[in-house]
């Protein structure tokens, strides 16, 4: 029987590490990486994607809807002002998005999608549009999707919730992942 081999003590960055070891990002918008989730359906999504908006140095686009704003403050649980783009008409935003040269990927299963391991770092404004927990990307908004990107699973749901399909594909086009 081999020795067990004991490595190099780990040691947990600690608030502070951290802190001076990150990139410092202006508090203004950059316009390049943005989540839009368009069509929510809970506001605790919302709050998730928002304090991953804030780790990976994008924005999040939210729909002017009568609870998001309450959905945002309870989950904006770094207490500061987020980088949040309030969207009237998501049809007609999506079409002003692709008008300015911003890419409009969409999260969706689809035929022709890339796969979330074969999607490349966003090099260019883009803007990831994920639709409606139960029903997806509405078929009316899919035609101003310039790609789609699919997120492959092996389990028996059809889909991840907004928040975790969010969180991934934005790590992804940030360069995390």
């Amino acid at each position: 029987m081999s020795p067990v081999v004991s490595g190099p003590a780990i040691r947990v960055s600690t608030r502070e590490d951290l802190r001076t070891q990150r990139r410092r990002r202006p508090q203004r918008c950059l316009g390049h990486l943005c989540v839009a989730p368009l069509w929510p359906m809970h506001g605790a999504n919302l709050g998730t994607l928002l304090r991953t908006c804030d780790a990976a140095g994008a924005c999040l686009a939210v729909p002017r809807l009568p609870w998001v704003p309450e959905a945002l403050d309870r989950g904006n649980t770094l207490r500061r002002p987020a980088c949040v783009h309030w969207v009237r008409g998501p049809l007609r935003w999506l079409d002003q998005q692709r008008a300015a040269g911003t890419r409009v990927l969409g999260v969706e299963l689809a035929e022709n999608a890339v796969r979330l391991a074969d999607l490349p770092m966003a090099r260019r404004p883009t803007v990831a549009v994920l639709g409606h927990e139960r029903d997806g990307i509405p078929p009316e908004a899919l035609d101003l999707l310039d790609a789609v990107v699919e997120i492959p699973m092996i389990g028996t749901g059809a889909s991840l919730n907004v928040a975790v399909a969010g969180s991934l594909v934005l790590y992804k086009l940030a360069g995390f992942a």
